[in-house]
C-alpha cells in the first residue's frame, strides 16, 4: 500500500476507572446491558472518562460494478445506482430520513457511478472511473485505482475530522456490491462462497443459487493470493475501496466508527486484515438480513447492536444505531452516582 496509516491500538489505561464509573451509577451492576459496553468502548477510544460525541456524520459512498451490467447476479438494473444517488442528493432516501431524525449529517460521495451525475452541492465527486470492470473477465480495477480510492476515502475523513467530527458511520450504494462483499467475506474468513452469498436486492432462492455458482467460478478463474489489497482490486468496488481507506483514516484519528451492514463490514474486514488494531474502533450497528453478515460478525468476534431484519444498506443501520451510542455516552456523563444521589448501594452477595 502506498499510503501507510498510523493506527494505535485502543488502550486499556482507563478501563478500570471507566468501569468503576459505570458500576457506580444508580443502577444494579450490568443493568444497562450493551449500553455499558458501548460507554466503556467509546471512553477507551477517546481515552477520557467523559467522552463526547461531536458532529456525527454518515458517509454514503456510491459506485457501480461491471458484473452488474449483464444482470446475472443482481435483481435490479445497474442504472438504479445513479437513480438512487440522485434520490439521496434530493434527500428522499431512507438514509436521509434517518439522518434527519437523529441529527446526523449525511454526505453522499460518487466513488465510481457509471452514469453521469450533474453537479450538486449535496454530492461529493471523487469518481475514480465510470464503474469497475466486469470481474468475470478481468480484475475489477487496477492496483493503482484501488490505491487512489483508498487515498480518496482517507482524505475525506481527514477533512471531516478537522471540521470537528469524532464519530462517523459508513454506508454504500451500488447495484451488484453484495456479490463483491460475498467474495471478500469468503476469501477473508475461509467460509464457502455459498454460505456467504445472499439475495442482495431481492433475488429468489433460484437466483441466489445461480449467483453463488457464478461467484464460485469467478474466484476459481482468478486464483489470486489472499492478500487484502489483491482481493480488493480484483473483486471490489470503488465504493468499497473508499470505505476501506475511510475506516483506516478514522481509526488513525481515534474516531468512533459505526459499521453498517454486509457491505460496510466487508470493507471493515479488509481494513482489519491490513491493520488489526482497527477492530476495537468499530461499533457494529445491526445484524443484516443478508446471510453472509453473520459470518463476518462471527469472524470478527463482535455482536451487532440491533437486529431489525434490515438489508437495505445506504448506512441505514448505522443511522438507526447512533441514538444507542449517544444514549450510552449520555448515561456515563449525566446519570447520578450512588454517592451523589444519596442512594444506598446494594451488596454483591
Amino acid at each position: 500500500m502506498d499510503k501507510e496509516f498510523n493506527i494505535a491500538a485502543v488502550g486499556n489505561g482507563l478501563k478500570e476507572a471507566l468501569q468503576q464509573k459505570i458500576d457506580n451509577k444508580t443502577k444494579p451492576v450490568g443493568a444497562l446491558g450493551r449500553l455499558e459496553a458501548i460507554a466503556l468502548q467509546v471512553g477507551l477510544i477517546q481515552h477520557r472518562l467523559d467522552p463526547v460525541l461531536e458532529n456525527p456524520l454518515l458517509a454514503v459512498f456510491a459506485g457501480d460494478h461491471g458484473i452488474a451490467k449483464e444482470g446475472i447476479v443482481n435483481a435490479y438494473p445497474q442504472e438504479v445506482t445513479g437513480q438512487m444517488v440522485k434520490n439521496m442528493i434530493a434527500g428522499g432516501a431512507a438514509v436521509n430520513v434517518f439522518c434527519r431524525t437523529h441529527g446526523i449529517t449525511a454526505k453522499i460521495i460518487d466513488a465510481g457511478v457509471a452514469s453521469e451525475l450533474t453537479d450538486d452541492e449535496n454530492l461529493i465527486d471523487r469518481k475514480i472511473a465510470a464503474g469497475t470492470k466486469d470481474y468475470t473477465k478481468e480484475p475489477a480495477m487496477t492496483a493503482s485505482q484501488c490505491e487512489e480510492a483508498i487515498q480518496a476515502g482517507a482524505e475525506l475523513v481527514s477533512t471531516w475530522q478537522q471540521s470537528g467530527t469524532n464519530i462517523i458511520g459508513f454506508g454504500e450504494m451500488g447495484i451488484g456490491n453484495t456479490s463483491s462483499a460475498a467474495i471478500i467475506t469468503s476469501l477473508v474468513t475461509g467460509q464457502s462462497i455459498e454460505a456467504c452469498t445472499g439475495k442482495g436486492t431481492g433475488l429468489n432462492k433460484k437466483g441466489v443459487s445461480k449467483k453463488a455458482r457464478v461467484l464460485k467460478q469467478v474466484i476459481a478463474t482468478h486464483d489470486i493470493e489472499d492478500h487484502p489489497l489483491t482481493i480488493l482490486h480484483t473483486f471490489g468496488g470503488f465504493e468499497i475501496a473508499m470505505i476501506v481507506g475511510a475506516i483506516l483514516q478514522a481509526a488513525e484519528e481515534h474516531m468512533v466508527i459505526m459499521v453498517d451492514g454486509f457491505i460496510a463490514t466487508a470493507a471493515f474486514l479488509l481494513a482489519c486484515e491490513l491493520y488489526p488494531a482497527v477492530r476495537n474502533y468499530g461499533i457494529f450497528a445491526h445484524k443484516s438480513d443478508e446471510q453472509g453478515h453473520r459470518i463476518q460478525l462471527e469472524y470478527l468476534q463482535v455482536e451487532a447492536l440491533l437486529q431489525l431484519g434490515m438489508r437495505l444498506g445506504e448506512g441505514t443501520g448505522a443511522a438507526m444505531a447512533y441514538p444507542m451510542v449517544q444514549s450510552a455516552v449520555n448515561f456515563l456523563n449525566e446519570m447520578a452516582s450512588f454517592e451523589n444521589a444519596g442512594v444506598s448501594q446494594g451488596g454483591k452477595g
